[in-house]
């Protein structure tokens, strides 16, 4: 384990960052035109890191910006058209709410719950808490109280800012701060702004000072606090831009269904934009909608999207969809070859797949810029990671900017997730001679059959590609002969019924096309595939509960 887990930051940031600056006195820069990349190799070659010894997130995304223009930074529907929210008026709201905390004895180093769905209190929220050196906590607007109350506790949260609608799911303890409506003891957000100074000095934190702990999605075990550092969002910066094709350029405007209070939401779309003064959507839809999603993007004229597979996948069902796009990044799951054919019809754009995880995001992805994608892997290391498969695991070389600095209270966890100068992913994955990677699956999804080693994600990708296939997962269960089996849950598509014969059907499509070894076994139809709230299949649920799915 290597003496610094996480990394002290030092190594530096991006080239972009470095061209745009952080300081507060940037207010005349202007956000700079896209990467000036011809190639990845050259990318790669030129890239350097360097992260300043100090950087505040809030003044990075907001402070620097709010020079009087009036550009806008959030956007919402409104009416049949938008509302925006400028830079300048995000900068006065955050420092109001920032004054508003310190009122209620908030302090450096506390930690501040956001409960909201997508909205713009949410970015008023972190920035300033970011701002004042407290530690951001964002949650599922979805989590139940059982969820709520783990994290609120295991953090020792100070305060929470919530709506009324989740107020019945908090326990007691924390001060409540309310964006609407009103309860004994609560705090008005909007009324407690209002009398708040518009004036804040935005604390002078040092890039490795914490900033926010987001939670892992808890497939392996209870969820983890990663604690991460103001210069995460540095280490985000070319994971974002390669991925979105060279982000940003002129014109962009950034959505995601993603909520922000995940890795993907937060640092894959909102502070990042931001961060190069491009505008973001904030919409709220409490079930995705496909086809509501297809109408936004081109009725908005919505240029960036991060959609996680299961959207993609919905928005696949959609008759005659289409939307009109500059670029596509989804990650979580792997899209396989019909997936990335259907996204070029239906978007007129390449899809391009990235891989990370909430304690070292966005270190791999395909870039259809400067190279084609290769359907059913990652793509290649982001420019400024060294990424590598260390024992079948992916690996990524410590230390590096985007790393978390540790899991909140978990000392044993967080040496554990690290051998040797590497961060151990726990996700298992292999590398090509040209450097592409491909994510097989968590390291105890992988099928051990016969003496061979079977990732999920293949085999998957294989029965997505049956016209009568919606969704498919695949897990191993045991078997005293082979060690373990291949067995797919199977979700099909409208129309489509249930049969024996349907099974055998799916079993010769994946052995005709695959291997002998790699079809499965054992087919169940189900209605639905147990997922995590940013829409992981939980396999290890599937595996669990594999005799009583009908």
């Amino acid at each position: 384990m290597p003496e610094n887990p996480g990394g002290d930051g030092r190594t530096g940031r991006s080239h972009a960052a470095g061209r745009r600056g952080s300081r507060a006195g940037d207010r005349q820069r202007r956000a700079a035109p896209a990467l000036a990349v011809t190639s990845y190799e050259q990318w790669r070659r030129e890239f350097r890191w360097d992260v300043p010894d100090r950087f505040n997130i809030a003044r990075a995304c907001c402070d620097r910006w709010a020079d009087g223009t009036g550009r806008p930074a959030l956007l919402r529907e409104a009416g049949d058209g938008l509302a925006s929210l400028s830079f300048d008026q995000l900068h006065e709201m955050s420092c109001r709410f920032a004054n508003l905390l310190l009122a209620q004895g908030i302090r450096a180093g506390d930690r501040v719950a956001i409960l909201l769905p997508q909205s713009w209190e949410v970015a008023v929220a972190h920035l300033a808490i970011y701002r004042m050196g407290a530690i951001a906590v964002p949650l599922f607007a979805l989590f139940g109280a059982d969820a709520i109350a783990y994290r609120l506790a295991d953090c020792d949260a100070r305060a929470i800012v919530t709506n009324a609608e989740s107020l019945p799911k908090l326990p007691d303890g924390p001060l409540v701060i309310l964006t609407e409506g009103s309860a004994p003891g609560a705090v008005d957000f909007h009324a407690g702004m209002a009398r708040a100074s518009p004036d804040h000095a935005c604390l002078d934190t040092q890039a490795d000072d914490p900033a926010l702990i987001i939670y892992t999605s808890g497939t392996t075990g209870a969820p983890k606090g990663a604690l991460h550092a103001h210069r995460v969002l540095l280490g985000h910066l070319p994971g974002v831009e390669m991925p979105q094709d060279l982000f940003p350029q002129p014109g962009d405007r950034f959505w995601t269904p993603a909520d922000w209070a995940w890795i993907g939401g937060l640092l894959d779309v909102l502070l990042p934009s931001l961060f190069h003064r491009v505008p973001v959507l904030a919409l709220r839809m409490e079930k995705f909608d496909p086809e509501r999603a297809f109408h936004t993007i081109e009725r908005h004229r919505l240029r960036n999207l991060f959609l996680p597979p299961t959207a993609l996948r919905l928005m696949r069902q959609v008759p005659g969809g289409r939307a009109g796009p500059r670029s596509i990044g989804s990650g979580g799951e792997t899209l396989g070859a019909e997936m990335l054919e259907w996204g070029r019809e239906a978007f007129g754009v390449t899809i391009n797949e990235f891989y990370g995880q909430t304690e070292c995001n966005l270190v791999v992805s395909s870039c259809g810029a400067l190279f084609p994608p290769r359907p059913g892997w990652a793509g290649r290391a982001v420019p400024g990671h060294e990424v590598a498969i260390v024992d079948g695991e992916i690996a990524v070389k410590s230390p590096d900017p985007v790393m978390f600095l540790r899991y909140w209270n978990r000392p044993d966890a967080t040496a554990e997730k690290y051998r040797d100068g590497w961060l151990m992913t726990g996700d298992a994955g292999k590398m090509d001679g040209d450097g592409f990677i491909r994510f097989l699956g968590r390291a105890d999804d992988v099928i051990t059959s016969a003496g061979y080693r079977i990732g999920p994600a293949e085999v998957e990708d294989c029965l997505m590609r049956h016209p009568a296939v919606a969704a498919a997962a695949v897990v191993g269960l045991p078997d005293p002969l082979r060690t373990e089996v291949v067995a797919a849950a199977i979700v099909l598509r409208a129309g489509e019924t249930a049969s024996e014969d349907l099974a055998r059907r799916l079993q010769e499509h994946v052995r005709a096309r695959l291997a002998g070894h790699l079809y499965p076994r054992h087919v169940r139809f189900v209605a639905e595939l147990p997922q995590t709230a940013t829409g992981k299949i939980m396999r290890r649920v599937i595996r669990q509960d594999w005799g009583k799915l009908r």
